[in-house]
Protein backbone atom coordinates (compact mmCIF):
# COMPACT_ATOMS: atom_id res chain seq x y z
CA UNK A 1 0.00 0.00 0.00
CA UNK A 2 1.50 3.31 -1.10
CA UNK A 3 1.61 6.47 0.95
CA UNK A 4 -0.57 9.47 0.17
CA UNK A 5 0.87 12.62 -1.33
CA UNK A 6 0.29 14.42 1.97
CA UNK A 7 2.06 11.66 3.89
CA UNK A 8 4.99 11.82 1.47
CA UNK A 9 5.27 15.56 2.10
CA UNK A 10 5.20 15.00 5.85
CA UNK A 11 7.82 12.24 5.61
CA UNK A 12 10.11 14.48 3.55
CA UNK A 13 9.71 17.28 6.08
CA UNK A 14 10.57 14.87 8.92
CA UNK A 15 13.76 13.82 7.14
CA UNK A 16 14.82 17.41 6.48
CA UNK A 17 14.06 18.46 10.06
CA UNK A 18 16.00 15.53 11.51
CA UNK A 19 18.90 16.15 9.15
CA UNK A 20 19.08 19.81 10.13
CA UNK A 21 19.29 18.93 13.81
CA UNK A 22 21.96 16.28 13.29
CA UNK A 23 23.96 18.44 10.90
CA UNK A 24 23.99 21.29 13.40
CA UNK A 25 24.95 19.02 16.30
CA UNK A 26 27.67 16.99 14.60
CA UNK A 27 28.53 18.53 11.26
CA UNK A 28 27.33 17.50 7.81
CA UNK A 29 30.14 15.02 7.06
CA UNK A 30 29.69 13.18 10.37
CA UNK A 31 26.09 12.18 9.68
CA UNK A 32 25.48 9.11 7.52
CA UNK A 33 22.24 8.35 5.71
CA UNK A 34 21.58 5.12 7.61
CA UNK A 35 21.78 6.89 10.97
CA UNK A 36 19.77 9.82 9.67
CA UNK A 37 16.91 7.72 8.39
CA UNK A 38 16.82 5.56 11.52
CA UNK A 39 16.67 8.68 13.70
CA UNK A 40 13.85 10.07 11.55
CA UNK A 41 11.96 6.78 11.88
CA UNK A 42 12.40 5.42 8.34
CA UNK A 43 14.39 2.75 6.54
CA UNK A 44 17.58 3.61 4.67
CA UNK A 45 16.05 2.67 1.33
CA UNK A 46 13.23 5.15 1.80
CA UNK A 47 15.66 8.04 1.53
CA UNK A 48 15.78 7.80 -2.25
CA UNK A 49 12.02 8.20 -2.51
CA UNK A 50 12.58 11.80 -1.47
CA UNK A 51 16.12 12.80 -2.49
CA UNK A 52 18.50 11.82 -5.27
CA UNK A 53 21.55 12.20 -3.05
CA UNK A 54 22.83 13.50 0.27
CA UNK A 55 23.80 16.72 -1.51
CA UNK A 56 20.16 17.21 -2.52
CA UNK A 57 19.15 16.75 1.11
CA UNK A 58 21.78 19.27 2.23
CA UNK A 59 20.37 21.79 -0.25
CA UNK A 60 16.87 21.28 1.18
CA UNK A 61 18.14 21.59 4.75
CA UNK A 62 19.94 24.83 4.01
CA UNK A 63 16.93 26.30 2.22
CA UNK A 64 14.71 25.48 5.21
CA UNK A 65 17.25 26.75 7.75
CA UNK A 66 17.68 30.09 5.98
CA UNK A 67 13.93 30.61 5.61
CA UNK A 68 13.32 29.78 9.27
CA UNK A 69 16.18 32.02 10.38
CA UNK A 70 14.96 35.01 8.41
CA UNK A 71 11.41 34.57 9.70
CA UNK A 72 12.62 34.08 13.25
CA UNK A 73 14.70 37.24 13.27
CA UNK A 74 11.85 39.22 11.69
CA UNK A 75 9.52 37.95 14.41
CA UNK A 76 11.96 39.02 17.11
CA UNK A 77 12.14 42.55 15.72
CA UNK A 78 8.35 42.80 15.41
CA UNK A 79 7.88 41.48 18.93
CA UNK A 80 10.24 44.14 20.28
CA UNK A 81 8.39 46.91 18.47
CA UNK A 82 5.04 45.64 19.74
CA UNK A 83 6.38 45.67 23.29
CA UNK A 84 7.90 49.14 22.77
CA UNK A 85 11.38 47.71 23.41
CA UNK A 86 14.51 48.69 21.52
CA UNK A 87 14.74 45.95 18.84
CA UNK A 88 18.53 46.17 18.51
CA UNK A 89 19.06 45.78 22.26
CA UNK A 90 16.61 42.88 22.43
CA UNK A 91 18.34 41.22 19.49
CA UNK A 92 21.74 41.47 21.17
CA UNK A 93 20.41 40.20 24.49
CA UNK A 94 18.63 37.25 22.91
CA UNK A 95 21.48 36.31 20.60
CA UNK A 96 24.11 36.44 23.34
CA UNK A 97 22.07 34.63 25.99
CA UNK A 98 22.73 31.26 27.66
CA UNK A 99 19.50 29.91 26.18
CA UNK A 100 20.55 30.72 22.63
CA UNK A 101 24.06 29.43 23.26
CA UNK A 102 22.52 26.07 24.21
CA UNK A 103 20.06 26.05 21.32
CA UNK A 104 22.38 24.79 18.60
CA UNK A 105 19.58 22.66 17.12
CA UNK A 106 17.22 25.51 16.30
CA UNK A 107 19.05 28.76 17.00
CA UNK A 108 20.70 31.07 14.51
CA UNK A 109 21.42 29.05 11.33
CA UNK A 110 24.31 31.30 10.32
CA UNK A 111 26.19 30.29 13.46
CA UNK A 112 24.91 26.72 13.26
CA UNK A 113 26.31 26.08 9.77
CA UNK A 114 29.26 28.48 9.63
CA UNK A 115 31.78 25.69 10.10
CA UNK A 116 30.37 23.54 7.29
CA UNK A 117 29.15 25.96 4.68
CA UNK A 118 32.33 26.59 2.70
CA UNK A 119 32.68 22.84 2.09
CA UNK A 120 29.12 22.37 0.84
CA UNK A 121 27.86 22.33 -2.72
CA UNK A 122 27.12 25.45 -4.70
CA UNK A 123 23.35 25.53 -4.10
CA UNK A 124 23.68 25.17 -0.32
CA UNK A 125 26.56 27.62 -0.18
CA UNK A 126 24.61 30.15 -2.23
CA UNK A 127 21.49 29.72 -0.09
CA UNK A 128 23.55 30.47 3.02
CA UNK A 129 25.07 33.58 1.45
CA UNK A 130 21.73 34.87 0.18
CA UNK A 131 20.08 34.23 3.53
CA UNK A 132 22.88 36.07 5.30
CA UNK A 133 22.57 39.02 2.92
CA UNK A 134 18.81 39.18 3.51
CA UNK A 135 19.30 39.05 7.26
CA UNK A 136 21.92 41.80 7.21
CA UNK A 137 19.69 43.99 5.04
CA UNK A 138 16.81 43.55 7.47
CA UNK A 139 19.03 44.32 10.47
CA UNK A 140 20.37 47.42 8.70
CA UNK A 141 16.83 48.72 8.20
CA UNK A 142 16.00 48.08 11.85
CA UNK A 143 19.12 50.00 12.92
CA UNK A 144 18.30 52.91 10.62
CA UNK A 145 14.70 53.07 11.86
CA UNK A 146 15.74 52.77 15.50
CA UNK A 147 18.49 55.38 15.28
CA UNK A 148 16.53 57.55 12.82
CA UNK A 149 19.36 57.65 10.30
CA UNK A 150 19.24 57.25 6.53
CA UNK A 151 22.66 55.69 5.97
CA UNK A 152 25.43 53.67 7.65
CA UNK A 153 22.90 51.07 8.78
CA UNK A 154 24.46 48.38 6.61
CA UNK A 155 27.94 49.01 7.94
CA UNK A 156 26.67 48.83 11.52
CA UNK A 157 24.64 45.71 10.79
CA UNK A 158 27.62 43.85 9.34
CA UNK A 159 29.90 44.85 12.22
CA UNK A 160 27.33 44.12 14.92
CA UNK A 161 26.23 40.75 13.57
CA UNK A 162 29.78 39.61 12.92
CA UNK A 163 30.79 40.41 16.49
CA UNK A 164 27.69 38.74 17.91
CA UNK A 165 28.26 35.58 15.90
CA UNK A 166 31.93 35.42 16.84
CA UNK A 167 31.15 35.89 20.52
CA UNK A 168 28.50 33.17 20.40
CA UNK A 169 30.82 30.69 18.69
CA UNK A 170 33.67 31.25 21.15
CA UNK A 171 31.30 30.89 24.08
CA UNK A 172 29.90 27.65 22.67
CA UNK A 173 33.37 26.31 21.92
CA UNK A 174 34.42 26.19 25.58
CA UNK A 175 31.15 25.86 27.49
CA UNK A 176 31.57 22.14 28.25
CA UNK A 177 35.15 22.33 29.54
CA UNK A 178 35.21 25.83 31.03
CA UNK A 179 31.68 27.12 31.68
CA UNK A 180 32.93 30.12 33.66
CA UNK A 181 35.04 31.31 30.73
CA UNK A 182 32.13 30.65 28.39
CA UNK A 183 29.83 32.78 30.53
CA UNK A 184 32.45 35.51 30.75
CA UNK A 185 32.81 35.65 26.97
CA UNK A 186 29.04 35.74 26.50
CA UNK A 187 28.38 38.34 29.19
CA UNK A 188 31.27 40.66 28.31
CA UNK A 189 30.44 40.48 24.62
CA UNK A 190 26.78 41.26 25.25
CA UNK A 191 27.40 44.16 27.61
CA UNK A 192 30.11 45.64 25.39
CA UNK A 193 27.82 45.67 22.35
CA UNK A 194 24.92 47.13 24.33
CA UNK A 195 27.19 49.93 25.61
CA UNK A 196 28.76 50.52 22.20
CA UNK A 197 25.36 50.89 20.58
CA UNK A 198 24.52 53.53 23.16
CA UNK A 199 21.73 51.47 24.66
CA UNK A 200 20.64 51.34 28.27
CA UNK A 201 22.58 48.73 30.31
CA UNK A 202 20.97 45.34 30.86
Amino acid sequence: MGVSRQQAVENRHAIVTTAERLFRERGVDAVGLTELMKTAGFTHGGFYNHFKSKDALIDAVMEKAMKDGIQGFAGLFESARSADVDPVKQFIQWYLSPDHRANIDAGCPWSGFVGDVRRLGDLAHRAYAEGLATNLERLAKVIEQTEEISEAGRSKAITLFSQMLGTLLLSRAVVEVDPLLSDEILNEGREYLVRREGLAPS
